[in-house]
């Protein structure tokens, strides 16, 4: 594949403007092509200096007919321009002599700003200008002019004119059209270079509200190449990781009759369901590759748990990755409480671990003497050696990387297998992001709740009623139920007034003083923190004051009352989560989301939407509305909510077309796999190449 061409190759373009480039993201002259506009501006019509108004943006033209230097509170250069129908100055902070010279009175010019009322009328303050010829009329501009990302140290007007050095090279490669004609055509899409003319060189007559919304044919064709390579991306990874050999499960299911017989409850259909996918996948001589979306309190744990003794039977390993101490400790907890009657040892790996503990825990993974391992990060770190890993879970999906949870992969590299994937999240994700964002898996949905679960009441209120919500905390917990405050800061800070944790327990703890007020929170020492959390648990502490540390795993039947407070600073799968910490026992359940007023309008929606519904998967759907993807995602995500063009919600419509054309590209012409992703995703080919 022929490498891109540096933008040092374009006239002018040296080493210092090449570093500023880079700010940008652009090192290739590709890279310059594909940096789209963010707006567009009309120059195109000249408006007469009369007929401007205050705030508009316009092109006018006109003769310098006053130029002068003036002092008024700093140095700046003012020039009076007229038309015949009126007359406005131009005014200048940062100027030369050459622009003081160039803009000497009788001079012609057009200029292009933004048009503010001032006491001697109207101003343009740093203008675009350029001089224009005085013997005859100016040639009007041909197309609208595109707003570029800025970066320091590069005007607009000098990255429209790289622009349009890369659009002016004779030679076809930096714009070759990866998509197959047969791709163009059934889609009925332009082609790249078409494409591109017109996304930096819309005609006078374009339809600018369309261009705006980057709906017009001519991006929506950049946004399925996009879309198409991030699908290529992780339909590639999957091939390679399926590929490779994997552990074919199969026992008798002995174990897991044993763990069905002990639970005081029977499994819902969709847990069996789910089940039966995973067991069938894990059949097989390749790695299973499986995303489980379930609700909050689905029973996710139990479908991995039971899951897991198809590996534990056959006598290999099965590690179980969670993002927080917290929750890895809870799964060791569920875990040993299910295996230990099955003579099976469950061993925890975190972070906290030093010295003796850590080395004794670390030679019991590497001999396989630690059948079930359950961590954090810790697990893939290096030092860490597994005897025999054949399923690797991994919890809440969305706290992780791509390359996180390939990197324990790699754990299982030395028995010269690769283990299965099982991927869990609570967050659920709408199945048009998902097509995008989980290519590379199969997707299993548990969408039913255990029996029993009573759906938890939402109220909204002000922060002002906050004593309110106080006495009802102390009427709950009287009645022998728990509760919980969640506040989103540990400390209080200067530029946020919002109640801190340690604060709001010292406040609570003086206000409720027949109530045991405990504190939790992500900075407290790994023993601290599991103490207080066993302690409420255990019914000793009957409210818990916490920063959001517990959104995922903590489990309290006898927890009923959950106050978030300032939930207008957080989003919708948050909230959500923090939700379902209650109402996981046979009594009413509600949760209080308390704010501090003003209320903005998406704010007051969004709390709005956690009022009206308990149902995970509609409040994914209107975070995704509300919010764009990459908060549902996370930041850490495969890249997706980075697209330079495409937008996930935006151009859901496309998503399935784009899936028929990926699986199209990858059996017809694999040649142009490589080079679309290389093109619009980078190096995220090598997600599956990780160590």
């Amino acid at each position: 594949m022929t490498p891109p061409t540096p933008v040092t190759a374009l006239r002018g373009v040296g080493d210092a403007l090449a570093e500023r480039l880079r700010a940008l993201g652009i090192e290739s002259i590709q890279d310059l092509l594909f940096l789209l506009p963010l707006r567009y501006e009309d120059r195109t019509r000249i408006v007469p200096i009369g007929a401007l108004r205050a705030g508009q943006r316009a092109a006018i033209e006109g003769e310098v007919v006053l130029t002068e230097v003036a002092f008024r509170g700093r140095r700046q250069l003012l020039c009076r321009v007229a038309d015949g129908s009126g007359s406005l100055t131009l005014r200048f902070f940062h100027f030369n002599p050459q622009q003081q010279q160039g803009l000497a009175r009788g001079a012609r010019v057009r200029c292009f700003g933004e048009a503010r009322r001032t006491a001697a009328g109207l101003e343009f303050v740093h203008p675009e200008y350029r001089r224009v010829d005085e013997r005859g009329p100016s040639p009007q501009d041909e197309h609208l002019t595109p707003v570029y990302p800025a970066t320091e140290g590069i005007t607009q007007g000098r990255l429209r004119q790289l622009v349009g050095a890369a659009l002016a090279r004779t030679s076809s490669l930096e714009v070759e059209d990866l998509l197959p004609a047969a791709v163009l055509l059934e889609e009925s899409l332009p082609s790249l270079r078409e494409a591109l003319e017109y996304v930096h060189r819309p005609p006078p007559d374009a339809p600018i509200d369309a261009l705006l919304e980057r709906r017009h044919p001519a991006q929506r064709r950049l946004a399925f190449e996009e879309l198409l390579a991030h699908q290529l991306a992780l339909k590639l990874l999957r091939r390679r990781v399926q590929q490779e050999p994997g552990w074919p499960l199969t026992a008798d299911g002995a174990m897991k009759a044993r763990l069905l017989a002990a639970l005081p409850f029977q499994p819902t259909r969709a847990q069996i369901r789910t089940l039966r996918e995973i067991e069938a996948d894990l059949a097989l001589a390749k790695p299973m590759l499986r995303l489980v979306q379930g609700d909050v309190g689905c029973g996710k744990t139990l479908v991995a748990a039971l899951a897991a003794t198809r590996a534990l039977e056959t006598g290999a390993q099965v590690a179980l990755m969670a993002p927080t101490e917290l929750l890895a400790d809870q799964h060791a907890q569920n875990f040993r409480r299910w295996f230990g009657p099955l003579g099976v040892d469950v061993a925890l790996l975190v972070g906290r671990q030093t010295g003796k503990a850590r080395v004794a825990a670390l030679g019991a993974v590497k001999r396989g003497e630690a059948p079930l391992v359950i961590g954090t990060h810790a697990l893939f770190q290096e030092g860490v050696e597994f005897a025999a890993l054949s399923l690797v879970i991994v919890d809440e999906q969305h706290r992780f990387g791509v390359h996180q949870r390939l990197a324990l992969r790699e754990k299982g590299a030395a028995s010269g297998r690769r283990p299965h994937q099982l991927i869990m999240t609570a967050t659920p994700i709408p199945r048009t992001l998902a097509m995008t964002a989980y290519a590379d898996l199969d997707v299993s949905v548990i969408d039913e709740l255990p029996p029993g679960r009573t759906p938890v009441r939402t109220v909204v209120v002000a922060d002002t009623r906050r004593h309110e919500v106080v006495q009802r905390i102390r009427t709950a917990c009287l009645e022998g139920r728990q509760s919980y405050w969640v506040c989103p800061l540990i400390d209080e800070s200067a530029d946020m007034p919002y109640q801190a944790a340690e604060e709001t327990a010292a406040a609570l703890a003086a206000a409720l003083p027949e109530l045991s007020v405990g504190l939790v929170h992500g900075r407290m020492p790994a023993a601290a923190k599991e103490r207080t959390m066993r302690r409420f648990k255990d019914g000793e502490i009957q409210l818990l004051v916490a920063t959001t540390v517990i959104e995922v795993g903590v489990d309290v039947p006898n927890a009923t009352l959950m106050v978030i407070e300032n939930a207008e600073r957080m989003g919708l799968a948050q909230l959500h989560q923090l939700r379902g910490r209650v109402g996981r026992g046979a009594h009413a359940s509600s949760c209080v989301l308390m704010y501090r007023a003003p209320l903005s309008a998406l704010a007051r929606e969004r709390l709005a939407v956690l009022r009206d519904t308990n149902d995970g998967f509609e409040v994914a759907r209107r975070d995704l509305e509300l919010r764009g993807p990459g908060e549902l995602l996370g930041t850490r995500q495969t890249g997706l909510a980075q697209m330079r063009v495409a937008d996930l919600l935006r151009d859901a419509d496309l998503l399935p077309r784009v899936q028929i054309a990926a699986e199209t590209v990858l059996t017809d012409w694999p040649s142009q796999v490589e080079r679309l992703i290389r093109r619009w995703v980078g190096g995220a080919e090598q997600y599956g190449r990780v160590g």
